[in-house]
């Protein structure tokens, strides 16, 4: 904009707009806080009534626990899957293991404040031969709206069909729902792909965006749906591990369409939070739905195990991947390229 231009009305509206966004971040924030402080409590007071004591904590079954961590990163490469396939749609030619070590070590990305970190690390890393950059990134939305939108849409279908009685989480599960999954519908996504001016940076990207089509979508759905049923298998078998003490009922098969929706609604609200990682949000979800049926004791160390393995188990996989799996060649840019991607 010229310097003699005069602000328009966005941008007169963007401090405000900035103000409200960060009071409400403060809030989510706040409350976590609380919530977390009033379930350490709850915890401890539970602990004191139940008698557990640290050698109850300690008795864990590792078998099941490394059966969690696997069904956690079996979970994952659905979704990695999906994101292969969208930068295929968008005429990319990713190779299988260095888009999965991309993927994986992408991850890591989300405890840094803003989840920024995740497209950085993504498209940095896939960037090279055959995948442009920008490219990339747009397939990274695509594929995290359609993970949450699946997420919230597989809880809320649970809860509504199986648990009605809680009204309340299903209703939030819809609105997440709603919230991550419109922008993905292909006709809504190519509008605000092109409203943001990303043709700036890559003149291409408006053909590129006709692969992102409905048939596209619909096998990232099914893809996804298999991948949410992984990880709730995961928290399944956390469970499996505690010892009978700190459940008040073993974890059966009946069990599992709770426990996944425990999972998918809590790791859609932990996203949606922007708190790094869902610190505290996560816990804040799964321990409400799991308490009634295995006990305050049981509900609040699975949640904790539960995010205590997933971690090692990114670490892990993203460190074999980082180790093992093959970076991509990367090809000289032309000075156009080199030019474009200065101004980004």
């Amino acid at each position: 904009m010229p310097a003699s231009a005069a602000p328009g009305p966005l941008a007169k509206k963007i401090p405000w707009l900035r103000r409200v966004k960060f009071a409400i971040r403060l809030t989510v924030i706040a409350l976590v806080i609380w919530g977390v402080w009033y379930t350490i409590q709850k915890a401890f007071h539970s602990l004191r009534e139940e008698q557990i004591t640290a050698r109850d904590l300690i008795r864990l079954d590792a078998a099941w626990l490394a059966a969690a961590g696997v069904l956690y990163v079996a979970g994952q490469w659905p979704a990695y899957w999906f994101w292969r396939q969208a930068l295929r749609a968008m005429g990319q030619h990713p190779e299988f293991w260095p888009t999965a070590r991309a993927y994986f070590i992408g991850h890591l990305g989300k405890y840094v404040p803003g989840k920024a970190m995740v497209v950085v690390l993504r498209t940095s890393l896939v960037r090279g031969r055959g995948v442009d950059a920008t490219t990339a990134a747009i397939c990274v939305f695509v594929e995290t709206l359609t993970l949450m939108a699946v997420g919230a849409c597989f809880a809320s279908a649970l809860l509504a069909t199986l648990y009605r009685q809680y009204s309340g989480l299903l209703f939030l599960g819809v609105l997440m729902m709603l919230g991550a999954g419109v922008p993905t519908l292909p006709p809504i996504f190519r509008r605000l792909v092109k409203l943001l001016q990303v043709q700036r940076l890559n003149p291409q990207i408006e053909h590129s965006l006709q692969g992102i089509d409905w048939r596209l979508m619909l096998r990232g759905w099914v893809s996804m749906s298999i991948g949410w049923c992984l990880m709730g298998l995961s928290l399944w078998a956390v469970l499996q591990s505690l010892p009978e003490e700190l459940v008040r009922t073993t974890p059966q098969l009946e069990h599992i369409p709770l426990i996944a929706a425990s999972v998918a609604l809590a790791m859609v609200a932990g996203f949606l939070s922007l708190i790094p990682g869902g610190l505290g949000v996560r816990e804040l979800v799964v321990i409400p739905l799991l308490a009634p049926v295995f006990g305050d004791v049981g509900a609040i160390v699975s949640a904790v195990l539960l995010r205590l393995i997933w971690l090692l188990a990114e670490l892990a996989m993203s460190g074999i991947l980082y180790v093992l799996a093959p970076a991509p060649a990367q090809h000289q840019e032309s000075p156009a390229t080199l030019n474009t991607s200065s101004r980004a």
